[in-house]
């Protein structure tokens, strides 16, 4: 898609710190990551978000697990849909890795009331 970022990363068109290609997918360095170690993994095609297409879905999980496999703590995060989150409609999957006390809270542990 022209007006997609990620696609137009994907496909060299705008700028970025590629850490990792795979046939199906890239990981890049995002602007403003969490924290130095933040990466994010896109897949080569457009696809909304993780319940778009399940296939294309797991085969952008299985390269960002391998990410993960080299830490030895970390999130793997994805969302689907503006009300989870989702400002950029390209499926993507932050790997995020945690020590403890780095202070960094999921969004539903920082604000949100808990369930009784």
């Amino acid at each position: 898609m022209e007006s997609c970022v990620f696609c137009s990363i994907v496909a060299g068109r705008a700028p970025a710190v590629v850490l990792a290609e795979w046939p199906e997918a890239i990981a890049i360095r995002p602007h403003g990551g969490v924290n130095e170690g933040h990466v994010l993994v896109l897949p080569r095609v457009h696809v909304e978000d993780a319940g778009t297409d399940p296939d294309v879905t797991a085969a952008v999980m299985r390269c960002a697990a391998e990410l993960m496999a080299e830490q030895p703590a970390a999130n793997l995060i994805t969302s689907k849909g503006a009300d989870a989150t989702q400002t950029v409609f390209h499926l993507h999957v932050h790997v995020v890795p945690r020590v403890a006390g780095d202070g960094l809270a999921l969004p539903w542990t920082s604000t949100s009331k808990s369930r009784d």
